[in-house]
């Protein structure tokens, strides 16, 4: 597996795609970040075309159990980030 691409390389490949500078496209990922972190925060959902969509899902109180001690506990209902992949973007990786 290849190695995931980092800030800086993200940040040096948008640039060089848009014709523009690395701080604007710093900026411009930082904000699409933030957009992304506040919409899904509050409950809503962002779709990416082409790539995703990106929601939150909450999760109801379940039965876990501690590996350590094996012993069960109630873990109370929380929220997970779920992304479901496009499948434009699924059709490009396997075929």
């Amino acid at each position: 597996m290849a190695k995931p691409m980092t800030k800086a390389q993200l940040v040096a490949a948008l640039a060089e795609k848009a014709g523009s500078d690395k701080k604007s496209a710093a900026a411009a990922i930082d904000a699409l970040s933030a957009i992304i972190t506040s919409e899904v925060a509050a409950g809503g959902a962002v779709t990416l075309p082409g790539v995703g969509k990106i929601y939150c899902r909450e999760r109801p109180e379940r039965m876990v159990r501690n590996p350590a001690t094996g012993e069960s506990v109630k873990k109370p209902a929380d929220k997970v980030v779920k992304v479901t992949v496009a499948k434009a973007l699924k059709d490009s990786v396997n075929g």
